[in-house]
């Protein structure tokens, strides 16, 4: 086994063979790919913090519904591009049930994850309005969406939030908007990387923008009821996950199943269209559609032309899981608690070796224990330190990649099993004897 740390020849020579010419700014794939062969020839078991891939295993009641499906002969079956009625019921309860707003089901679609559902949306609400093709990223944000809109020749503007939280947000939008080009803006909450939340009084900022410039708002709702601040585990029951579709009717919310209900293999997500956008007719759609109605456009244009349908088997999964969800027979925001008890465990080992947290505070609070957290080195760029922890067996992604600002880097807690624990302490005292503050 080699020994830590890892000469630089060696990871310099892997990443090479990657066509990787600076690992610090590798995407998340490029990272997990390198790292791999990392470990094949050194035999050394790497503390892998750069994919939010859930640690924890699917949810029963959802794998037990794909089963019974499969069985029952849905995989020789095309799927509904629409989705299944069962499952657009479930989803529109859901919303309903912990988000506290009202959506018909002929408005909730399952996706291919969300990633197929911000692919879809990108295309379509940059086509609605010849004058209006631009995306607005409130950064910090997931790499692979800015990646999507270069894929489909999408320009975007971009702005780190963290300087313009509470009322400052206005004026940055308003900044940002005035030119009247924006089609639409897109965030996650809780955020990816950074994991503060949007208060209600941002959310209604935001809402209150989309409604004065006319733009749709793509509310990333990966991390649904992950801040463990508050309870949000009980249907029908406030306090509610906090949402922009309480301030405006212009929204459309991506859902995923992969976190809040650990489904990240079979590509099951929900896309949930507020009705008075889905009934919009956009004239300017004709040019690329048969349809001119919003929501007909998105489904049966670019939907269809992006998969024939999400997966049957993972439909009755998806609709499992919400009902388990919806009566109160599966608290899915319990398992979940396990992230925010690692991040909580890691953040300290971090702190105690002479790290820093970089998104700190949230709103003047210090920042919830969640799915990602960020740290940084006295003395480091966020690209220069990932550089050298490769070397000490532990992997993330750089700031550098998600429209960050700031310097440091994004750790994931859901692949870091507890006992790695001993390993990564054990690496970031040696990096910190190895790498004395000055």
């Amino acid at each position: 086994m080699t020994q830590i740390p890892i000469t630089k020849e060696t990871i310099d020579r892997i990443a090479q063979s990657n066509k990787i010419a600076n690992p610090g700014k590798a995407s998340i794939r490029e990272m997990r790919k390198m790292i791999q062969d990392v470990e094949a020839e050194t035999g050394i078991r790497f503390v892998k913090m750069e994919m939010g891939i859930p640690g924890l295993p699917a949810a029963k009641v959802g794998v037990e519904a794909e089963i019974e499906a499969l069985r029952n002969g849905v995989a020789s079956i095309y799927p509904e591009i629409y989705g299944t009625q069962e499952v657009k019921e479930q989803i529109s309860l859901f919303v309903k049930n912990f988000l506290d707003i009202d959506v018909p089901t002929d408005c909730c679609v399952p996706t291919v994850g969300s990633m197929q559902a911000g692919f879809a949306s990108f295309l379509t609400l940059t086509r609605y309005d010849k004058n209006k093709t631009k995306v607005l990223f409130i950064d910090p944000g997931f790499p692979v969406q800015k990646q999507q809109c270069r894929v489909l020749g999408i320009e975007y503007k971009t702005f780190d939030v963290y300087d313009y939280r509470g009322e400052k947000l206005r004026g940055k939008l308003e900044e940002m908007l005035k030119d009247g080009d924006v089609a639409c803006i897109i965030y996650s909450s809780p955020n990816n990387p950074a994991w503060f939340c949007f208060t209600d009084e941002e959310l209604k900022i935001i809402g209150e923008m989309a409604n004065k410039y006319g733009v749709i708002i793509l509310e990333d709702l990966a991390y649904f009821a992950m801040d463990f601040r508050k309870d949000y585990s009980q249907p029908g029951v406030a306090p509610f996950q906090p949402t922009v579709a309480k301030y405006t009717n212009n929204y459309v919310l991506m859902i995923s199943g992969s976190k809040s209900f650990s489904y990240a293999g079979q590509r099951i997500a929900m896309m949930v269209i507020s009705p008075e956008l889905f009934g919009k007719e956009c004239p300017d759609l004709a040019r690329y559609y048969s349809q001119t109605q919003l929501g007909r456009a998105m489904i049966f244009g670019t939907l269809y032309c992006l998969s024939s349908g999400t997966a049957h088997s993972a439909q009755y999964a998806l609709a499992a899981m919400l009902k388990g969800a919806n009566d109160g027979t599966y608290n899915f925001v319990k398992d979940i608690h396990e992230y925010g008890e690692k991040a909580h465990i890691m953040k300290k080992m971090f702190i105690d070796n002479g790290f820093y947290i970089v998104y700190d505070e949230d709103m003047g609070e210090p920042i919830g224990d969640g799915f990602y957290f960020t740290f940084c080195y006295p003395g480091y760029t966020g690209v220069d330190l990932l550089n050298e922890l490769i070397r000490y067996g532990i992997s993330a992604i750089s700031l550098d990649i998600t429209g960050s600002t700031r310097q440091g880097i994004r750790a994931c807690v859901a692949l870091v099993l507890r006992d790695q624990f001993p390993d990564l302490e054990a690496r970031l005292v040696q990096f910190h004897k190895d790498h004395p503050i000055k």
